[in-house]
């Protein structure tokens, strides 16, 4: 028989060759196009195993990796290829990993175009320098870029120039409901300027507009309201503003509750609960607010994931509002620790100083606190208006009325305003310095007349300072500005004012601005010289201006008057009142021993009775002669030993034993 023929070996696939790199790329182009971005990476990498350093395969290498949320994988790529320059997609993996900084350096040797000033302009956003992002936004309104209107609504918004709003908008030729995102960041700037009515209806379009949208790409409805998650807080942010507490409440609760919201609307929504909730429920915040916590994290920091999705500002918010709730808890401890990484957290912020100085206070440290607050606002006086007031607060409420003063006197623009200007002389009041008071009225009057100003509270700050000059015996400068006050502006407030000060001073003169106050209606006919010669109106006495007898037969004559109803008296039940039989015994609330039928127990007599043979009888009647002189001390002591040791009680019986059984001896004999 014929050998069998062997099978030849088929080539392994190391050994077959590998497709030209035209179709590799036609492949690669086919993933990306499907969305299929790790299939995607791995034509890449075989078309860089053939071509090493082909910048079209690794730029698309990363770029996928991009997509497909491999932010690190990405970075190492970057790094491995040194011949080509990738720092825009570096800064832009340096963005999602939170590193802003970094990132923002990584663009600084790039080209100004407008990806790197679009990307720039976000990390300036995270960053909390809202005035830079609005010149880069500013500086892009000319290019034609897709969604930027609302980006730049945004930016103005976080800025505080929430009124440049709608002209931004008539320059880029846009309408605030062309998207539900547009139309939610307009809405915003509504809520900032207190257009709540606005805003609310504003919100309601948003809401529609953006169920439509979603429902036009065929999203779950889970999906869409995670999506429009951030319009429902919104609209409960309103709510607590409008003070309907119990609706935003609710509607915080519910977005809680159902969990279909966004992480950084949840953490919205659960700050604002507790801010809305105040300190009744301490415990309760603080469980709220550890589940927004890192769980590798020692101490209290919000998740990773978290943190890059809301502002700096909203960051802010929950670490201060976390440490009040500490502090409400009186858990020092903690709010000390929290309060001492909140510097490098924020170091752009005054916030950690104000919440530091709160530490303080709330350990009776007012005079520190007022310290570093002072210190503070010395080295940063552009930054010093929050830290001035906080440390005027401080200082007022701890007694300090000196330092209250200073410090609300450091703050230029709110200088002259009326409710400074009270407290600036309440202030020098409690100190007893009532010409430093003066002073400060009267450069208030001063700077008001020259305020050229639509608003101008002059004839508030002179009628404050004329009727303080006129409490405190100033008479003649209290007309003086009474006078001023009355050419300037013609107040018959002032003018009576005017009449009440100058009559203290001259009577005619008084008599002549007299003359000037207009007569009440339905006066004409009283006779005032014949009203002042009266004795006046006759006082009706009552009973509380009478005597205390005569109060009483007043009382008394009133209760006769009245007529009694008489009513049925209520028996027991069972009870027949036509017999009652025995009347009850009177004495029967009174202790058995207290009653009059009470007979106490008569002792035993036989006990005394002295049983033994004859002859015994003298000699024990002699013993309790002896003993019966000592009774008295021996019940004394024995009240006194009823907290004595058992040893004791035992000894004592063996004692009393043995002598019972020696006069049995002696009586034999």
């Amino acid at each position: 028989m014929a050998p069998k023929s062997k099978d030849k070996p088929k080539p392994s696939p190391s050994s077959q060759p590998p497709p030209p790199i035209e179709d590799q790329f036609t492949s690669l182009n086919r993933h990306i196009q499907r969305s299929e971005f790790s299939q995607a990476v791995k034509v890449a990498d075989q078309i860089l195993s053939i071509a090493p350093g082909d910048e079209d395969a690794l730029r698309c290498k990363i770029v996928a990796l991009i997509k497909d949320d491999r932010i690190d994988d990405t970075l190492s790529a970057i790094q491995s290829s040194r011949t080509i320059d990738f720092s825009f997609f570096k800064a832009y993996c340096l963005y999602r990993q939170n590193k802003l900084d970094e990132a923002l350096g990584s663009l600084r040797d790039q080209e100004r175009n407008s990806a790197t000033m679009l990307l720039e302009s976000q990390i300036l956003y995270r960053l909390g320098k809202m005035d830079a992002c609005v010149d880069t936004y500013q500086k892009l309104a000319k290019s034609k870029i897709d969604s930027l209107e609302i980006n730049y609504v945004a930016a103005l918004t976080a800025a505080g120039r929430a009124s440049e709003v709608q002209g931004a908008m008539e320059a880029l030729r846009v309408k605030a409901t062309s998207s539900f995102e547009l139309a939610y960041n307009t809405a915003c700037s509504l809520v900032d300027v207190n257009k709540y009515t606005d805003a609310e209806q504003l919100l309601l379009s948003a809401r529609r507009i953006g169920q439509e949208t979603l429902m036009e790409e065929n999203l779950p409805d889970e999906d869409i309201e995670i999506e429009l998650a951030p319009i429902a807080v919104q609209l409960a942010y309103l709510q607590q503003l409008l003070g309907h507490t119990s609706e935003a409440s609710d509607a915080y609760r519910d977005i809680i509750n159902r969990d279909l919201a966004d992480e950084s609307s949840l953490a919205v929504a659960v700050n604002n609960l507790i801010a809305l909730k105040g300190p009744k429920d301490i415990s309760d915040g603080l469980r709220k607010l550890d589940k927004l916590k890192d769980k590798d994290a020692p101490n209290f920091r919000l998740a990773r994931g978290l943190e890059p999705k809301i502002s700096q500002k909203q960051r802010e918010t929950i670490y201060a509002n976390r440490l009040l709730l500490l502090l409400h808890a009186n858990k020092m401890d903690q709010a000390r620790e929290m309060v001492a990484t909140l510097a490098d957290m924020f170091p752009n912020s005054v916030t950690p100083l104000l919440l530091q100085a709160a530490v303080l206070v709330r350990e009776n440290k007012a005079g520190k606190a007022e310290e570093i607050l002072g210190q503070f606002a010395e080295n940063f006086p552009d930054k010093s208006k929050l830290v001035l007031l906080a440390r005027a607060q401080i200082a007022a409420a701890a007694g300090h009325p000196h330092i209250a003063f200073e410090s609300l006197s450091k703050i230029q623009d709110i200088q002259h305003m009326p409710a400074t200007v009270a407290t600036l002389v309440s202030l020098k009041e409690r100190a007893g310095d009532v010409d430093g008071a003066i002073a400060v009225l009267d450069s208030a009057v001063k700077w008001w007349s020259n305020a050229m100003t639509e608003d101008n509270k002059l004839d508030v700050v002179l009628q404050e300072a004329a009727s303080f000059k006129l409490r405190h015996g100033r008479e003649e400068d209290a007309a003086k500005l009474y006078e001023e006050l009355v050419k300037t502006h013609g107040s018959i407030e002032a003018l009576a004012g005017l009449v009440k000060t100058v009559a203290r001073v001259d009577i005619k003169k008084a008599e002549t601005y007299e003359k000037q106050l207009k007569p009440l209606p339905g006066l004409k006919t009283v006779d005032v010289e014949n009203l002042e010669k009266t004795s006046g109106a006759k006082h009706v006495e009552s009973a509380a201006d009478l005597g205390a007898s005569d109060a009483y037969m007043v009382d008394k004559s009133k209760a006769k008057s009245k007529k009694k109803r008489k009513r049925k008296p209520r028996y027991p039940k069972g009870f027949d009142p036509a017999n009652p039989g025995p009347p009850p015994d009177p004495e029967r609330w009174l202790p058995r021993r207290e009653r009059s039928s009470y007979r106490p127990k008569r002792k035993d007599k036989r006990a005394a009775q002295v049983r033994g043979s004859q002859g015994a009888v003298a000699r024990e009647k002699h013993d309790s002669g002896v003993s019966g002189g000592s009774s008295n001390n021996a019940d004394s002591k024995s009240n006194q030993a009823t907290s004595s040791k058992a040893t004791n009680q035992n000894t004592g019986s063996n004692q009393s034993r043995s002598s019972s059984k020696s006069s049995k001896k002696k009586s034999r004999n």
